[in-house]
């Protein structure tokens, strides 16, 4: 009996405390906000959903300051969202001039994407539109081939021209490691001055005696499909089509983005790297080439001494902005054709400069181009929990 009753004693003393008076943990120290340290990380992954909702923010951003820029230039600020939206999509002689302006920046702005995804940073974008239409034009000068044929013709000439125009730079970048951004940056001069040879030279339109070519014939003209929209957006959508399933459906797409990923590995991997950066870089050229003939012979008719300014920069924006998907970069063409055609309306009626509208266009860029930074990296907490 004693021994039981000491056990009892010895359970009751070593009883934990009841619930009715919990002992109370030491607070953690909050660590000041000074001393806290970080560590940038590359993020192996975001969700397709997060990463666009970091596109949206920053394009909303970019909006945000463009509008205040064009308020304190003295548009007003109810005017706005009729001019962008109300007065380009939804007036039919506006919208119309948006698919006008449209068909030649689809094109070169997949001439941008199908070139980076091969990591060629082809920033000539606008030399090859030159020659494009410069070989479309030597065909109507010296009236090549029948006239039911001219117009294919022109067709052929121009993604030839492009083509080679870039073969150049591909082939000292992949044989000798020359720079491409710097090559390519210096054919368009080149291509620039022979064009204002031309003009100002042998081609030069002898009835005006001004600094362009003489006018193309109906049949070496691209048609209208009805209502005053031109045939130039229908091949644009085409080729964006066939851009889309070159990238996303064919072996050669496959490589595309093995190639984008790591080229070595790729390479190590058998996959034929050299054969497709110079597919890619030519077929790029071709597009570009293509963007000139629509120039040429969709808008303007002949062969003027500026058609392709600012052409460049705008393929670099939309393949930017498109992350080189051929189907977004078709949607963002059309946004920055929009803007161009409300960028003139803005001209005309509250007298804003076009630097303004470019200036816009470099606010956008620089704001999704800061939005890449959140999606491919993130902030650790050393010691403690990432910031997502």
């Amino acid at each position: 009996m004693a021994e039981a009753t000491l056990t009892a004693d010895m359970a009751q003393a070593h009883k934990p405390p009841s619930s009715a008076h919990p002992v109370q943990e030491a607070p953690r120290a909050v660590q000041p906000l000074a001393r806290r340290r970080y560590a940038l990380e590359i993020r192996q992954h975001m969700a397709w959903r997060w990463q666009a909702l970091i596109l949206a923010v920053a394009l909303l951003v970019g909006l945000a300051i463009s509008a205040a820029i064009l308020v304190a230039a003295g548009v007003p600020a109810d005017e706005l969202a009729n001019e962008f939206v109300t007065q380009t999509f939804f007036d039919g002689q506006n919208f119309r001039a948006v698919l006008f302006q449209a068909a030649p920046m689809i094109l070169v702005g997949l001439a941008g994407a199908i070139a980076f995804r091969a990591r060629f940073w082809n920033l000539g974008l606008e030399g090859q539109m030159v020659w494009g239409a410069i070989g479309a034009t030597a065909i109507s000068m010296w009236q090549v081939g029948p006239e039911n044929l001219r117009l294919p013709l022109m067709f052929v000439a121009a993604v030839f021209c492009g083509l080679l125009w870039v073969l150049g730079p591909a082939w000292l970048k992949l044989k000798l490691g020359v720079n491409e951004i710097i090559s390519t940056l210096m054919l368009n001069y080149m291509a620039a001055n022979f064009l204002l040879h031309l003009v100002y030279g042998s081609w030069k339109d002898p009835k005006d005696n001004f600094p362009y070519s003489p006018q193309f014939r109906a049949f070496e003209r691209l048609p209208e499909l009805g209502s005053g929209v031109g045939s130039s957006i229908l091949l644009a959508g085409v080729v964006a089509l066939l851009a889309w399933w070159l990238v996303s459906v064919s072996r050669a797409g496959l490589y595309l983005r093995f190639v984008d990923a790591n080229p070595r590995v790729a390479h190590a991997n058998g996959v034929p790297v050299r054969r497709t950066i110079y597919g890619a870089v030519l077929l790029s050229g071709a597009m570009a080439g293509l963007a000139g003939f629509a120039v040429a012979a969709g808008q303007e008719g002949r062969l003027t001494q500026a058609f392709y300014q600012g052409y460049g920069f705008s393929g670099i924006l939309i393949a930017f902005l498109a992350r080189n998907n051929p189907l977004a970069a078709t949607v963002v063409a059309l946004l920055v054709a929009a803007l161009f055609v409300t960028g003139r309306s803005l001209q005309v009626f509250y007298q804003v400069p076009f630097s303004m509208v470019q200036l816009i266009q470099a606010i956008i860029v620089v704001c999704v181009a800061s939005s890449d930074f959140f999606i491919r990296h993130r902030l650790r907490r050393v010691g403690g929990e990432s910031l997502q």
